[in-house]
């Protein structure tokens, strides 16, 4: 994606954000730590997943009444000791 440095987990941050050279930034969010959506609002999030960069949301199903209608959404789900499902949905509401 055009990212050079290093992605780690936003746990303790919230929110990490990443410059590309010529494209959107790009923000990976954890909201595992925020109580509610207004939390979250109370961080900026709401502006940077309406922005024009690309947001990567970890536990959003913690603040889903205030996300885009139009979303990729990841689910992985524990099958096994070395094993997952990943479930995508949404793929058909954008030209990848």
């Amino acid at each position: 994606m055009g990212i050079k440095e290093e992605i780690t987990s936003p746990t303790y941050n919230i929110i990490n954000e990443y410059q590309r050279i010529g494209y959107p930034a790009f923000y990976h969010i954890d909201v595992y730590r925020l109580s509610d959506e207004n939390d979250f609002e109370n961080t900026g999030g709401l502006e940077l997943i309406f922005s024009n960069g690309i947001s990567v949301i970890e536990w959003s199903e913690r603040i889903i009444k205030i996300l885009p209608e139009e979303k990729i959404t990841v689910n992985i789900l524990i099958t096994g000791n070395i094993t997952r499902q990943i479930n995508i949905n949404g793929l058909e509401n954008f030209n990848l």
